[in-house]
């Protein structure tokens, strides 16, 4: 038992000794190719079996003839041992380039590629993250395109409808001036009402500046969809006969939901002034209130505008939008239903769109209060 312990000890020491020379190596090849750190990983353990035995030699515990015998089957394994590591390095090193080569593709603009030969576990893996990140990259940069191609729209559209009526505000102040207006009050009210719309439009412009910038500050209130349904509908009551539409209250519940109430009466007001503009004389725009089966409260305003063809309905929202046919004043400035939908995100909700017979429904999908019932 002495014996044996002694031969562990000697060949411990023998191989540690080698371990240390191969840790030593790896870091000073460390920044060499897998190819080469695997040969180091081999030498080092053929070496750490050739000092252990020779050092068990050296205590005399191994004959001329076994040292020769034990010494030529390592070097054997040895052969052995270098030709794999080498194999595998060489293998690694290719799947490694070829990844390589496909994500500088990526980096370049293009999409991502795996490539098609085997690899190994962490490789495959290493492969099929770059090819997620290279999914949402192209969805990233689409809806970048698709933003920027808004903002150009928006900003052209808002050049335009800004310098209509200014143009016509220079004009009635000039005839004013010079004393050329026959009816200097029908020019004021013009004046007033120019005004009125550009403020508008300007107030438009700031709050989606604050919706797009996060800093939309909600207040929110526990109140019943059908109060806020009610003020909305009284609201826009005044628009609607001028234009001689019908406005209806239908189906509308008594859900509790917390929302910040100013906020989301300019939605529902929005909404049923995007309706009533688009709904013909006697048309009817209809607001419906009900609770869905997946604990939210469905508001919807359906009117008769007949229809939005279907390769526009996945832009609606977008800011800037109002339609192929939108480009008089009175369509505003496209920014109402991105609005909308910039306040209805903010309170964790969902707005959508969808043709209905003789027109649309636009759908603003928000989450019902905690409790089932609001306190009287």
């Amino acid at each position: 038992m002495r014996e044996v312990l002694l031969i562990a000890l000697y060949a411990a020491c023998g191989a540690a000794v080698a371990g240390a020379l191969g840790v030593g190596a790896l870091r000073l090849l460390r920044h060499r190719s897998v190819a080469v750190s695997l040969a180091v990983v081999a030498a080092t353990a053929v070496t750490a079996m050739l000092a252990g035995t020779l050092a068990v030699a050296w205590a005399m515990f191994l004959s001329p003839h076994d040292l020769t015998v034990v010494t030529l089957v390592i070097v054997m394994a040895a052969v052995v041992s270098f030709a794999t590591a080498l194999l595998l390095g060489r293998w690694v090193v290719a799947r490694s380039r070829e990844l390589a080569q496909a994500a500088r593709s990526f980096g370049d603009g293009g999409s991502f590629a795996a490539p098609g030969s085997a690899a190994t576990a962490e490789l495959d893996a290493l492969s099929r993250e770059l090819a997620a990140t290279s999914a949402k990259l192209a969805a990233s940069r689409e809806r970048e395109r698709a933003l920027e191609t808004s903002r150009r729209e928006l900003v052209a559209w808002i050049s335009h409808d800004l310098r209509t009526p200014l143009a016509g505000l220079r004009a009635m102040a000039e005839a004013l001036e010079d004393g050329m207006a026959a009816e200097p009050e029908r020019y004021f009210r013009q004046i007033r009402t120019e005004v009125e719309r550009l403020n508008g439009m300007v107030g438009d412009l700031f709050e989606l500046s604050r919706i797009h910038a996060g800093a939309l500050q909600l207040t929110r209130t526990r109140m019943s969809v059908y109060d806020l349904v009610g003020d909305a509908l009284a609201g826009a009551d005044p628009l609607a006969r001028e234009h001689g539409v019908r406005l209806v209250g239908d189906r509308v519940e008594e859900v509790p939901v917390e929302v910040d109430g100013k906020e989301m009466t300019r939605v529902l007001a929005n909404l049923l002034v995007n309706a009533i503009r688009r709904t013909p004389a006697d048309g009817t725009v209809a607001v419906a209130a009900t609770r869905a089966e997946d604990d939210a409260v469905v508001l919807s305003v359906t009117d008769g505008c007949g229809g939005i063809p279907e390769e526009d309905l996945p832009r609606v929202f977008d800011t800037g939008w109002r339609g192929s046919a939108a480009r008089t004043p009175p369509a505003g400035a496209g920014l109402g239903l991105a609005i909308v939908r910039g306040i209805v995100e903010a309170h964790r909700g969902s707005a959508e769109v969808h043709n209905v017979q003789g027109g649309c429904c636009f759908q603003v999908r928000l989450p019902v209060a905690a409790a089932d019932a609001l306190p009287r």
